[in-house]
């Protein structure tokens, strides 16, 4: 059974502009982490926007313009995997988050973040929400912009390095993306952090 995803919390039901953020692309070998951030009006509503890994990509695609036709304002943020590796993948997540914030038309009076923590580096005060993507409708929006936007730029870069199949895997760890980077090598594209215990 489908679970109905609430519109915000109900502490917070006197707000009008409540930013929903989330991160996709955290744990991959390869390619940017992806922010995305999304203010919803408040008499939203829709059974499509759910926590992007549950959709199938069309179904994505059809939240994706769903939420660009509706939101009153949307935003993402890429870090690339060379400031990843330089900086670690927690701070590099915080840095694309803020900078969707910052990238958003209005400025939100409160954020909703997934995940346990959050460095805010804003003066917007924030909660955040354990699986917020399977909770409020704002961070499951976030989390389709930030997937959306993300495979697509990984289905780009993949026609200058076919090998890795980026088209399918999306930079994840799969056995053939582990077992390409094993025969042919890294790319610019790939985070060296990530590899050590993969080419030690």
């Amino acid at each position: 059974m489908r679970i109905k995803l609430e519109k915000y919390p109900q502490e917070l039901s006197n707000l009008s502009h409540i930013c929903g953020i989330d991160e996709v692309g955290r744990g991959c070998l390869s390619g940017p982490v992806f922010a995305g951030a999304v203010i919803l009006p408040k008499e939203f509503e829709s059974d499509l926007i759910r926590d992007s890994k549950k959709l199938s990509e069309k179904k994505r695609i059809e939240a994706f313009e769903l939420i660009k036709e509706k939101a009153l304002s949307w935003s993402y943020c890429s870090v690339d995997p060379d400031i990843i590796d330089r900086d670690n993948i927690q701070q590099a997540t915080y840095s694309a988050m803020y900078y969707a914030i910052k990238n958003l038309d209005i400025k939100p009076e409160h954020l909703l973040v997934d995940g346990n923590i959050f460095e805010n580096k804003t003066d917007i005060p924030h909660t955040c929400v354990i699986k917020g993507d399977n909770k409020y409708l704002s961070i499951a929006a976030a989390s389709i912009v930030a997937k959306v936007i993300r495979d697509d730029y990984m289905v780009k870069i993949d026609k200058f390095y076919p090998q890795y199949n980026w088209k399918s895997n999306k930079g994840y760890g799969s056995k053939e993306h582990i077992e390409k980077i094993l025969s042919e090598g890294t790319t610019p594209h790939h985070r060296k952090s990530f590899l050590k215990k993969i080419l030690s």
